[in-house]
């Protein structure tokens, strides 16, 4: 379906800004991201000579648009979450979380398997996210980490490990918007200067390292303390017979599988390099390894009669239906971010900022990671935002005889689409997190936004100095000492507080 865009100039950006601070004050997300789609469709409708009744069906429209353009995801989703119910049902994460439970038997251990398994799944942001949420939320909830807690430390291992993998279908992505200027060996060259991705690796690692919290987080974990044990029980609606294959042979055949469906759905094996075919279509490959996860478990538990056919039918339904709610939630944002993009041209005005700045060009690494930041927080997309931007960046230093600004330029451009991707409350990947961790979108929007914005505010000092130094290990030395700090900083004086109340 095809869509005319207009430019409404400062009337772009409040369709983004209603859904979220709806989102935040009422804590309900559906009316949100409604009342924000609908809200850009009357923009368009009336800036373009239509009515209230042409709003109405071009959001409609615009809804049956996404579906269908995301319809692999919607299917992929559906039959992972179905494998889920699955391996649950049949006793597979009792038994594993008996078996991990003897070997990680502390927050610190439990927290570091959970970044650690984040960043190996590095070939898709959300199959990351719902893959490292299945496994090890049985072992987080018995150990006391909270949901909020699991469910950040899966999205800080998602985006940001993603955007700096080489072999990845977000390298593929960057590579080709590169691919006039040098195409992937420009895309390796921004890695250093990607300083959001590094430094929120760095930030997960202390924090699971450190036990070190603040802010809303801190409360979700002194709660999640209290409470672990019916946590635990809640989480462990299984079968007595399951043993620890059960879970771990599914989610290994669907993760191999996936890989595998990618490299066949992009032409792997008819001669396309593998980081152009896992890029070409990662969801329909995706889906090849949930199909692939489901028959396994077929295989293995009703030959055992660890379930009835029957059984297993249902559960695949039962495991359909729990996605219902967050896939609307998907579909809500993915039109919200078309409204955004391709009719009323919220990117478009934001990314004008670029141009109409007059401040002396050191300064363009740290402005392009603002207007990044912005770009991807109010559309919920870090592909749509560096798409955008990339373009107009590499005019900029070409048209300005400052070559040696496109690499700093460019990785900022791509540390701030995945800062506002981290944690933007209508991003698919925030979504999916708060979905494998079983929390609440809500809550993990609450706890993470700290977080990720402490890492944003010291990458920006970070994107200053880039600007001038044209280096990025000092910058990025400079960073890591300065976020470091401030955490053990925000952290004595929430211990104060404590000790005065």
């Amino acid at each position: 379906m095809e869509f005319t865009m207009i430019e409404t100039g400062w009337l772009s950006i409040l369709p983004p800004v209603i859904a979220i601070v709806l989102a935040l004050l009422t804590k309900e997300v559906y009316s949100s991201l409604f009342i924000g789609t609908f809200s850009g469709m009357l923009i368009y409708s009336f800036a373009s000579g239509g009515g209230i009744v042409s709003a109405v069906s071009t959001t409609f429209d615009m809804m049956y648009s996404k579906i269908a353009d995301n319809a692999y995801m919607i299917i992929f989703l559906a039959l992972l979450w179905a494998v889920v119910v699955l391996v649950s049902k049949s006793g597979g994460s009792q038994a594993y979380g008996r078996w991990a439970g003897k070997r990680l038997n502390s927050k610190r251990s439990a927290s570091f398997a959970t970044s650690l398994l984040g960043v190996l799944i590095f070939i898709d942001d959300g199959f990351n996210c719902l893959t490292v949420g299945t496994v090890m939320r049985p072992i987080t909830d018995r150990l006391g980490i909270s949901r909020e807690k699991l469910a950040y430390v899966i999205d800080a291992t998602a985006a940001p490990v993603c955007i700096i993998a080489p072999v990845s279908s977000w390298a593929v992505a960057v590579a080709s918007e590169v691919s006039q200027t040098g195409g992937f060996n420009i895309f390796l060259s921004t890695i250093p200067y990607n300083f959001y991705a590094l430094l929120t690796i760095l930030m997960v690692l202390f924090i699971c390292f450190t036990g070190v919290d603040f802010g809303p987080m801190k409360k979700a974990e002194e709660k999640a303390a209290l409470t672990a044990s019916a946590e635990a029980a809640a989480s462990d609606e299984t079968a007595a017979g399951g043993r620890v294959i059960d879970l771990v042979l599914p989610i290994l055949v669907l993760i191999v599988c996936a890989i595998a469906g990618m490299a066949y759905v992009g032409g792997y094996f008819r001669g396309v390099s593998f980081s152009e075919a896992i890029g070409y279509n990662p969801t329909a490959g995706l889906t090849l390894g949930a199909f692939a996860g489901l028959v396994t478990a077929f295989v293995l538990y009703i030959p055992r009669r660890l379930m009835t056919p029957k059984e297993f039918i249902s559960d695949i339904v039962s495991g359909i239906g729990n996605i219902v709610p967050p896939m609307l939630i998907l579909i809500l944002s993915w039109s919200l971010g078309g409204v955004c993009r391709q009719l009323i041209g919220t990117g478009v005005f934001i990314s004008g900022f670029v141009n109409s700045t007059s401040l002396p060009l050191g300064f363009l690494p740290f402005l392009i990671f603002v207007v990044a930041a912005l770009m991807s927080f109010s559309m919920g997309t870090s592909w749509g935002t560096f798409g955008m931007l990339i373009p107009i960046v590499t005019m900029i230093c070409s048209a300005d005889g400052v070559p040696q600004l496109l690499i700093p330029a460019l990785g900022a451009t791509l540390a701030g689409s995945v800062y506002g991707d981290h944690c933007s409350p209508i991003s698919d990947t925030t979504i999916l997190a708060s979905t494998g961790a079983a929390c609440e979108h809500i809550r993990h929007v609450e706890t993470q936004l700290p977080y990720a914005t402490l890492v944003a505010a010291v990458c920006a000092v970070g994107y200053l100095i880039a600007g001038f130094a044209l280096t990025p290990w000092i910058p990025l030395a400079v960073c890591a000492v300065l976020l470091i700090g401030i955490i053990f900083a925000l952290n004595r004086r929430s211990r104060g507080k404590e000790a005065r109340s």
